[in-house]
């Protein structure tokens, strides 16, 4: 008999009992048993079960679900320890602390931020003051106020908003859906950013330039990521890629995922993110024997950035307003927790950092022992090779407060002023970098607790590594005050603008990190126990639990990482011989395993494009990043859509599959020099996404002389420099194309254009919106006989170039089937053109199916 908790469909289990009759085999006798003993069951459970119709489940259900409604309470705004634990560390003064908490308790208003590089700024800018702000005062400003929606001020050009609304009353008033509506949609075509005010301060304070290598080391979600994206190509010339590249890092493989959705939505070629613990970024140079003998100024020797944001997990205290579970669960130990993890990817930040370069580090909490204790540590570990700057005349309407000079360490309800103050079974757990200190910062770093002993660390003098080691010494404080210059830290409060509370350090590095500064941070123990370091890994989980270094002196290179545990499962023995070498210093390492032995390859060949990488452990779970260099091929999509030659795809093309690539992606200049030193040093950089789509293999049986097709991400960057497969569709054709997505040729408006379309080589191609600017005279017989449609061959093609290299012309990717034009564009963008081209204020797409001309390679899917 079979035991059911749940009732289940007749059919469900027919089905299973079929399943169950193939699987079983064997003779027929035994099969027919088991059917006899499955259909008694069967009607076991018809008979004892209850009719669904007779059921009192559903009225039940709805019973309890009308009792729990009406009882639902509101949380509680209220923490005790929350509020004596801040105003013993005297973050506002005594005067403001009622109004502190009040604003605390008050909802955070909802606030969002146009992308600065769209083509429709102009269009959303406008809608926003006239057809939302304007026409929504009358509805909503007695309940909100006058001001329901405005800019804020201190953001750059406007292009930030502020809602007098929180998030939740945005989505359950019916005055402000359309409103909603707008942000949605707005949002999922990339031409808005919903993110919290203050979260888009730290980006700002970057002053990111044209040519700068970017370096987020804790990116997800993604919106600031996305928000350092559009300064870089904010600032580029049309039809030109920026200089500029955004290396995007987080440590764990869903948070990458979500990293990967939320930048998506900008098509750009100069991202790539990696799956790294921040703590353990590799650090990546070729040896100095290697650079010298192959050495290319134009291509980076090292991997290191003008530009890091260190914006590091946090307790997340200062997002009590929207996150009011916080009010539960805050307790004083969540910023002990977090100290040492900020310091260690602070400090793999500023090694990372080129000398010149700028820093930014940031948090989410208002708790000194995250903000100012964590500086004031990196200002003593880094001696006179950084620098906190002053930019309090930066952003001048952003009201902030100096960082605090003082503060205290609470342990378990006992406050402590310095670390004298610690029982002595607690001072290995609460550290002396958690107070403010006398000692100065030229003095260097020590501890009062023993440090095991460090070799083999890589310094930040041009790559090399020397071999040191770090005695245990006495750490003194007797002072709790800090003399570090921590008042030209940031401190925004909520209540200064009615925002969320948020904490920023500009740190400018002046010179090399020296070898004891170098002291590898991910040595340091921090015995939290077992309760707390889980409940800290569920917001920030270290790939593994302890360092591991691992350095390889391959291919002529020395590399570095720390704390990767992606290693196959056949390497389990690791030996590492300190043999240092009296002509170039470097360290040579000896790796050995099971059933893998490292071998040396010939320094000079670096034909590393041509075929699958060659390096002997590969990431797990990711697919590796491989040139795309099949010539045939890319001769092929070249001459198909007549690609100029100023726009070079050679080394440009990277795919994700081993072989018959489904899906080619396009990566700029600088993001090709990355990949390129990452394959010369063994792929130790974990690469989890890189470049925009740029072309995708079909499967239509059209006769289509090429195997793959544009993607729509891609066509802003290819079209100037295409002269073929383009067609020029009136305005009546255009926006038909749009809202039917698949015509007939015979049903176009204009006859010409269908016969155009008609005569045209079955394929992809583009559609350009024809608005007055030029007059297309095609010569039919040419398009008969070759099937390509050459802009070249118009009458004033000159008029033609100057409207392909104008950022502001509207083109899609379409098919050309047998009889009929199919648009690959995305209901969104469809949408999205629709609305500011067309005026259409309503357009919705229900269960749209995929092309068959293409076999259901669709945009978007």
């Amino acid at each position: 008999m079979i035991a059911l908790r749940t009732p289940v469909s007749l059919r469900h289990l027919v089905v299973a009992g079929g399943q169950r009759k193939r699987c079983i085999g064997g003779d027929r006798k035994r099969g027919r048993a088991q059917r006899r003993h499955f259909t008694g069951a069967l009607e076991s459970l018809w008979r004892h079960s209850p009719h669904p119709r007779c059921s009192p489940a559903p009225a039940a259900a709805a019973a309890a679900r009308r009792q729990s409604n009406s009882s639902w309470q509101p949380p509680v705004l209220e923490n005790t320890a929350f509020e004596e634990y801040y105003k013993e560390q005297q973050i506002v003064h005594e005067e403001e602390w009622d109004a502190f908490m009040s604003v605390l308790r008050k909802p955070l208003p909802a606030t969002f931020r146009i992308n600065a590089s769209c083509r429709f700024l102009g269009d959303i800018c406008s809608k926003l003051e006239n057809d939302f702000r304007r026409s929504l005062e009358c509805e909503v400003s007695d309940e909100y106020g006058e001001d329901f929606i405005s800019p804020l001020t201190w953001y750059p050009g406007n292009l930030a908003w502020r809602l007098n609304f929180s998030r939740k009353q945005l989505r359950k008033t019916e005055a402000l859906e359309s409103f909603h509506e707008f942000l949605k949609h707005e949002s999922e075509v990339g031409n808005i950013t919903r993110q919290e005010a203050v979260s888009m301060v730290p980006p700002l304070f970057l002053n990111v330039q044209p040519d700068h290598h970017i370096l987020d080391m804790c990116a997800a979600p993604g919106s600031k990521t996305f928000q350092l994206l559009e300064m870089i190509h904010q600032s580029k010339e049309p039809g030109l890629l920026p200089r500029a590249l955004v290396i995007a890092n987080d440590f764990k493989a869903q948070r990458c995922d979500l990293l990967i959705h939320n930048t998506k939505r900008m098509c750009t070629a100069n991202l790539i993110v990696t799956n790294h613990d921040a703590q353990n970024f590799p650090s990546c140079s070729l040896a100095k024997d290697h650079s010298e003998t192959d050495k290319d100024h134009h291509k980076p020797q090292r991997l290191e950035f003008d530009r890091v944001l260190c914006d590091v997990p946090c307790s997340g205290d200062g997002t009590i307003r929207k996150s009011h579970d916080m009010w539960r669960k805050w307790n004083s130990s969540m910023g002990n927790e977090f100290h040492l993890l900020q310091v260690n990817i602070a400090m793999r930040g500023i090694a990372l950092l080129k000398v010149g370069g700028r820093m930014v580090y940031s948090t989410c909490s208002m708790n000194p022992i995250e903000n100012e204790a964590v500086v004031a540590e990196l200002l003593r570990r880094s001696g006179n090779s950084i620098e906190l700057l002053d930019v309090s005349k930066e952003l001048p309407e952003l009201v902030r407060r100096p960082g605090l000079s003082t503060w205290k360490v609470n342990d378990r309800g006992s406050w402590c002023q310095t670390h004298e103050d610690v029982s002595h079974d607690r001072k290995n757990v609460i550290l002396p970098s958690m107070f403010p200190s006398s000692k100065s910062m030229h003095e260097g770093f020590s501890r009062n607790f023993k440090i095991k002993e460090m070799s083999n660390v890589n310094c930040d003098t041009g790559g090399v590594s020397t071999s040191i080691s770090t005695q245990s010494s006495v750490y003194t404080s007797n002072s709790v005050g800090s003399k570090s210059p921590l008042s030209r830290c940031m401190r925004i409060v909520p209540h200064d603008q009615d925002g969320g509370a948020f904490f920023i350090a500009v740190i400018h590095k002046l010179s090399p990190l020296n070898e004891s500064q170098m002291t590898e941070v991910g040595k340091t123990e921090h015995p939290l126990s077992t309760t707390k370091t889980v409940g800290l890994q569920e917001q920030y989980q270290p790939e593994i639990t302890t360092p591991v270094k691992k350095m390889m002196h391959q291919h002529g290179i020395i590399s570095e990482v720390h704390g990767d545990n992606k290693l196959p499962v056949e390497q389990k023995k690791l030996s590492v011989d300190n043999q240092t070498s009296k002509h170039n210093n470097l360290i040579e390492v000896k790796m050995e395993t099971d059933d893998v032995k490292y071998s040396q390859t010939k320094s000079g060949d670096i034909s590393h494009r041509t075929k699958k990488l060659d390096c002997q452990y590969k990431w797990k779970g990711i697919d590796p990043v491989l040139f795309f260099e099949d010539d045939a091929v890319i001769k092929n999509i070249v001459s198909f859509f007549g690609i100029e030659e100023t726009f070079s795809l050679e080394g440009c093309l990277v795919t994700r599959s081993t072989d018959n690539a489904r899906r080619i992606y396009y990566i700029s200049k600088s993001v090709q020099e990355i990949l390129e030193l990452n394959v010369q040093i063994g792929e130790l950089i974990k690469i989890a996404s890189v470049g925009v789509k740029m072309f995708e293999r079909h499967r239509s049986k059209d006769g289509c002389s090429c195997a793959y097709r544009l993607s729509y991400e891609g066509l802003s960057l290819l079209f100037p420099y295409m002269r073929k497969r383009i067609l020029y569709a009136s305005p009546v054709d255009f926006q038909q194309l749009l809202q039917c997505r698949t015509i007939n040729f015979a049903h176009f408006t204009d006859a010409r254009f269908g016969e155009e379309a008609s005569s045209l080589m079955p394929g992809c191609c583009v559609v350009v919106l024809r608005e007055g600017k030029i007059m297309l005279y095609v010569n039919l017989t040419e398009l008969m006989i070759y099937g390509n449609f050459n802009l070249g061959n118009i009458s004033g093609h000159q008029d033609a170039d100057s409207v392909a290299m104008d950022p502001s012309t509207i083109a899609i990717v379409c098919w050309r089937g047998k009889s009929t034009m199919n648009v690959l564009v995305s209901p969104p963008d469809r949408k999205e053109l629709l609305e500011y081209r067309f005026g259409f204020k309503e357009f919705k797409v229900e269960n749209e199916k995929p092309n068959k001309d293409i076999n259901g390679l669709d945009e978007g899917n």
